[in-house]
Order: C-alpha cells, then structure tokens, then sequence
C-alpha cells in the first residue's frame, strides 16, 4: 500500500541570520575606513564617508547634492541643507573640517563648477551617481 512520508517544512529564509537595523560603526571601524581610502588616494569615496558620516541620510539624498548646495565659491559651507526623497522634509547638517577639507580636494581636483553634481555620473552626462 500507499506509505505517507511525514511533511518536513522548509527552513525559514533568514534563520541564524542577523536581520533588521544594523549595529552602527564603532568609532575605530571609521578611523580604519578613513585611513585605508586616505593611503589608497580614494578621493571620492573618501567624501561620499566622510558625508555620509555628517549627513546621517540615505545615500539616495546625500548623493544628489550639487557643488552650489555644500560649497561658495572656493570655501565650503559650515552647514548645508537638501530635501529628504522619502519625507519630502528639508534636513540641516553640518560639515566637519575634515569633511570640509576633502570636499574642497574633491571639488579642485575635478575642476567642478557650482551647477555640477558633486558626485557626477561616470555613465551618464550631466546626472548624479545612481545608489545602484
């Protein structure tokens, strides 16, 4: 006769995996970040760090800022502003001097201009990088 095999369900996807919100960085885990892009001579994704670090937004906002948002002229602004793509509220941040220092080393180094994006596409003219 017919014998019935017991059901054995299938393990869940996330099981003995962290899940959710993430520890945040400890204090020296971005000193090591920060010193391995500054010996690699990784001038972008220094910035993009270090204001990240500041910001303290997604990188979907942080990465549409222009030069004219953070910067006048040759001196970057002690505080910047941009507009949340997910709450639609304005968000004020601060600048370290550190992050002062490589946004400035960004800027001339690429020779941008202030309606250039600061962190500009390398695929598509005139567009911001893309999260993806």
């Amino acid at each position: 006769m017919f014998q019935m095999v017991p059901y054995a369900p299938k393990p869940t996807w996330n099981k003995d995996k962290l899940v959710g919100q993430k520890l945040p960085l400890k204090l020296e885990e971005i000193w090591s970040i920060r010193t391995r892009l500054d010996i690699s001579n990784n001038l972008r994704e220094l910035t993009m760090f270090n204001l990240a670090l500041d910001c303290k937004l997604r990188a979907c906002d942080f990465i549409k800022l222009k030069v004219s948002d953070v910067a006048h002229g040759t001196s970057v602004q002690a505080r910047a502003m941009l507009i949340q793509q997910k709450t639609g509220k304005p968000v004020q941040f601060e600048i370290t001097p550190k992050t002062k220092t490589t946004i400035t080393s960004w800027i001339k180094s690429n020779g941008l201009k202030s309606d250039d994006y600061l962190f500009a596409s390398r695929v598509k003219v005139h567009e911001h990088l893309s999260t993806r």
